[in-house]
């Protein structure tokens, strides 16, 4: 598989298929991985620390995106996407081991989790840049159906990932381990298939000679129009999405509910985050990425007005504005996506799309670590009011945005 070769209906299918099925079994290492690490730290030592094995899992993917992307740009895609996944293999199993260390050694245990955490990173980097993949083996008219098909593997792991903790637990002690060790084994399967499917994906070809692009072509790309806007477009999203979805479970708390309504919500959240990917795609590729865009960053807006104007709606209003805040993030994901698909020469489309990755999942951290004091000091309402204004940036850009520069290699 290589960027710009025409490729068979069939050689498509089977090839989205592989790389929509190594993004489920990512995801639902991941999402549990995540949870049972931070609950590990937590109990161990102490909840100021609880947050490390989120951040470290966020520091991998945005390491493995820059890393993984030169991979693909000098051996092809598919052995970027196989080294991602045989790294999270690895971390999977550093993982268990990391948590029979812990009965042993708290500070031996924490210490490999949160390296065993980097390394599934790494491979949630596999699974992020999967969707470009998938982008390149369709026509241009039909490339944001392509790569939100991916992205649509998502739904899987945020509905379903968080489910399994508990039979993983009961399966370990079953069998004599810690309970804690089970969704780290059940990730190694996991992990092991997604390795092997990425492995049956068409042979690659390199796109680029070995060695960095030269910083001057990264500047003039970074300077163009179509690049700017897809960065903004995904960066302000993230921000936006991570900081209130951040702060939603503990406004909720704070009025009283329990985690019963704050699952509800949240799934409200997921859904609209994945779920209706394919129509973004769609929308992409009948109105342009541009617009979807537009529509994403009204989408978003709307989303932190309602939050604004109902934060203690626990049975409407916030579910209605956390399923917009997914959706409105999709739209600008794939269309985001779909401008780093195209428009631009293969070496450096490979290069820019896992250094814009690796921006996005920093906006993350950025995201989550800011909105804690906004909402300490100012409230959710206030939090919210704050992201319509961000989420309105990219609609400042869209007039430029109807200009195509070409970048020289």
């Amino acid at each position: 598989m290589s960027v710009g070769t025409a490729t068979t209906s069939t050689t498509r299918r089977w090839s989205t298929g592989a790389l929509l099925v190594g993004v489920v079994a990512m995801n639902l290492s991941m999402v549990p991985a995540t949870t049972v690490a931070v609950l590990v730290i937590s109990g161990w030592v102490g909840d100021a620390w609880g947050g490390i094995p989120s951040a470290a899992g966020v520091v991998g993917t945005a390491l493995g995106a820059l890393s993984l992307s030169t991979v693909m740009r000098t051996r092809g895609r598919r052995a970027g996407l196989v080294l991602g996944y045989a790294v999270a293999v690895l971390g999977a199993i550093v993982a268990a081991l990391a948590v029979i260390a812990g009965t042993m050694s708290l500070l031996v245990g924490a210490s490999l989790l949160v390296a065993a955490m980097v390394m599934l990173g790494l491979g949630n980097a596999s699974a992020q840049l999967s969707r470009y993949a998938a982008a390149d083996m369709f026509p241009a008219e039909r490339r944001g159906f392509g790569l939100s098909i991916v992205v649509w593997g998502g739904t899987v792991g945020a509905l379903v990932g968080p489910s399994l903790i508990a039979p993983a637990a009961t399966l370990a002690a079953g069998v004599g381990l810690p309970r804690d060790t089970g969704t780290f084994v059940f990730a190694v399967g996991t992990t092991v298939a997604a390795t092997a499917v990425a492995a049956t994906l068409p042979r690659a070809r390199a796109v680029g000679e070995p060695g960095r692009l030269s910083w001057p072509v990264l500047r003039a790309a970074l300077r163009t129009s179509t690049v700017v806007l897809a960065v903004t477009a995904m960066v302000t999203a993230q921000l936006v999405m991570v900081a209130v979805m951040t702060m939603t479970p503990l406004q909720l708390h704070t009025h009283g509910h329990g985690l019963d309504v704050v699952g509800w919500v949240l799934s409200a959240h997921m859904a609209g985050m994945f779920a209706l990917s394919p129509v973004s795609g769609r929308l992409t590729d009948r109105w342009g990425a541009r617009a979807t865009i537009a529509g994403g960053a009204v989408v978003l807006v709307v989303a932190n007005v309602v939050a604004f104007t109902a934060p203690t709606s626990h049975t409407v209003g916030l579910p209605v504005a956390l399923f917009l805040l997914g959706y409105g993030w999709n739209l600008c994901f794939v269309g985001g996506s779909s401008l780093l698909s195209g428009d631009l020469p293969a070496p450096l489309r490979l290069q820019l799309q896992g250094g814009v990755e690796a921006v996005v999942w920093g906006s993350s951290a950025i995201g989550s670590v800011a909105a804690g004091p906004i909402f300490a000091a100012a409230g959710y309402a206030k939090l919210a009011l704050l992201a319509a204004l961000l989420a309105a940036v990219p609609l400042a850009l869209l007039p430029t945005g109807r200009q195509h520069e070409a970048v020289p290699l």
